[in-house]
Order: structure tokens, then sequence, then C-alpha cells
């Protein structure tokens, strides 16, 4: 399909020939017919191929005689006819190229399954046209290679965990692959890592017995804890006896203030924090709060 430039030649040169063929066929000139209605339009396809446009991320690989003429573009490039040639368009933006390795062995013998992406952009057009017969080919089969070296000599838990460093490495090995084609790696990035199946269940077994036994060692902690300030409040209440009885009224009020409740206090516990007398004062202020009443009731009556 033609390029808006190369129709315009085209239309230019076509005109004036097609002119010059009707001009012959009034003068009944054979020559200028030939050249008006023959000659015209094939000199005008010729012109118009001449022209070619490549787009402002596009460069244009021209070959003169099969010899490297230069990288041209972006923009309108003129070509000499029959003798110049765009060999292809080098892609300058930003690629992506998604590659992967199936059931490879790490370090420690453990086949995984990695998904990772590949950024990447060509910067020398020349080399990436005349270095390598497929650019595009070659750096996606330069990076599946580089990944299985990569696993090869990592243990899964550091695959698992640094993938960041991975990353890195990834990067540096491609790069150093791919630098004579004229390509530069911006970043890889792995998307997933796969283990088998079995893996994963005792991977998981494992995770939770951990948690197990971090829990049961938090409980033993606080159970150490509890116990040592038991011991201590204890050492409190042997020096100070009337805390202690303190602490003891307050535990035995905790335990009355629930309606209908039951309490049994030794009387060792009694005598000690003199519930006794408590007690017994507290019955005859009631008794005596009694009698006050009905004496006050009697001269009311008579």
């Amino acid at each position: 399909m033609w390029n808006p430039v190369a129709l315009l030649l085209f239309l230019v040169v076509l005109v004036p020939a097609v002119a010059l063929g009707i001009s012959g066929w009034e003068q009944g000139d054979p020559l200028l017919i030939a050249a008006g209605f023959a000659g015209g339009p094939l000199l005008a396809i010729v012109v118009a191929s001449a022209a070619r446009v490549a787009d402002q991320w596009e460069k244009a690989i021209v070959l003169r005689l099969g010899r490297y003429r230069g990288a041209l573009g972006p923009g309108v490039i003129f070509l000499i006819p029959l003798v110049d040639r765009i060999a292809m368009y080098i892609d300058g933006r930003t690629r992506t190229t998604t590659f992967f390795a199936e059931r490879t062995l790490t370090k420690d013998t453990v086949p995984v399954d990695v998904d990772a992406v590949l950024f990447w952009v060509v910067l020398d057009a020349e080399k990436a046209a005349l270095a390598v017969e497929d650019y595009g080919k070659a750096v996606a089969w330069a990076a599946q290679t580089a990944l299985r070296e990569v696993i090869g000599k990592t243990e899964l838990a550091a695959l698992l965990a640094g993938r960041d460093v991975l990353d890195a490495e990834l990067q540096t090995l491609i790069d150093d692959r791919t630098e004579p084609w004229g390509v530069r790696v911006q970043s890889v990035e792995i998307r997933d890592v796969v283990i088998p199946t079995d893996l994963q269940n005792a991977m998981s077994r494992q995770a939770q017995a951990e948690r197990e036994r971090q829990a049961r060692v938090i409980l033993g902690e606080s159970e150490l804890q509890i116990a040592q300030t038991f011991v201590d409040a204890a050492a409190k209440y042997h020096s100070n006896p009337l805390a202690f009885n303190l602490r003891a009224m307050n535990m035995l009020f905790e335990g009355l203030k629930e309606k209908g409740a039951l309490v049994v206090v030794p009387s060792t516990a009694v005598e000690s924090m003199g519930l006794g007398t408590i007690s017994g004062l507290a019955a005859l202020h009631e008794e005596s709060l009694g009698n006050g009443a009905s004496l006050a009731a009697q001269p009311a009556s008579a």
C-alpha cells in the first residue's frame, strides 16, 4: 500500500504523461501516444515506489545493490529505483518478551516451572539488522537459556524468596549476550514459580508445624512470666500481712457480689482476716437496727 508521498508523486508524473498521450492522439503521433499512455504510467509507478515513509519509532535498513547503505528515518526516505531497497524496519520502542522454563531442576534438585517477562529495546539498528538473522527470536532464546542457567545454580528457598536478586542477575546475564546485537535489556521480572503439588503440601505441613511450635513456645513463656509474677506477689504478701488480708477480703467480696453465691471460707482464713469479729459486729448492728425500729413502732400503735 502506497504512502501519501508516493501517491502524490504518482499523480504528479501520471497527469502530464496522460496529457501528453492525449496530445499525441489529437496529433496522430504514435510516439507521443506510446509515451503518454504506456511510458507515463510505468514512469509514475517507478517514481512513486522510490518514496517510502518510516514512522517515528522506526528505522529503515536500506541496502544498495546488496550492501548496507544506512539506517534511515523516521520520515520520508527516497530510494534509487531498482538500486536501493529496504530490507527491514527496526522498531525502536520498548518491547516485551515472555519466556519460561519448564521442569527445570534447582541446585537442590527440585523441579520447578518459572515464568518471566523481559523488557528490552534496540539501541543500534545496524547491529540488530546485520549481526543476527532474527533479533527478536534470538533475544527470546537467550533469555530462556539464561533463566535455566540461573535456576540450575539457585536453591529453591532462594528462588522463592529472593526474586529481586534473581531479576538483577538475569538482566545482567541476558544483557551481556544481547549487547553484540545492539539490544539492551531494561529489566527482567519473574512472574511466577510453580513447584510440584507434593512438595507444596509438604511445605504447607512444615509451615503449620513451625507455627504450632512458635505458639507453644509463646504459651510456655507466658506461663513462666505468670509464675514469676505470682512468686513476686507472694513475696510481697509474706512481708506485709495486712496487704494479704486486704487482698483476701477483696477476693471474698468479689465472690459474694454474685446473687445466690455460696462461699466456703476455712476457719483459719476467717481468724487470720478477723472476719469473725467483723461478722459479729455486722450482725449486732443489724439486730440493733431491728430493735430500734420495733421500739419506734410501739408509741405509734398506742
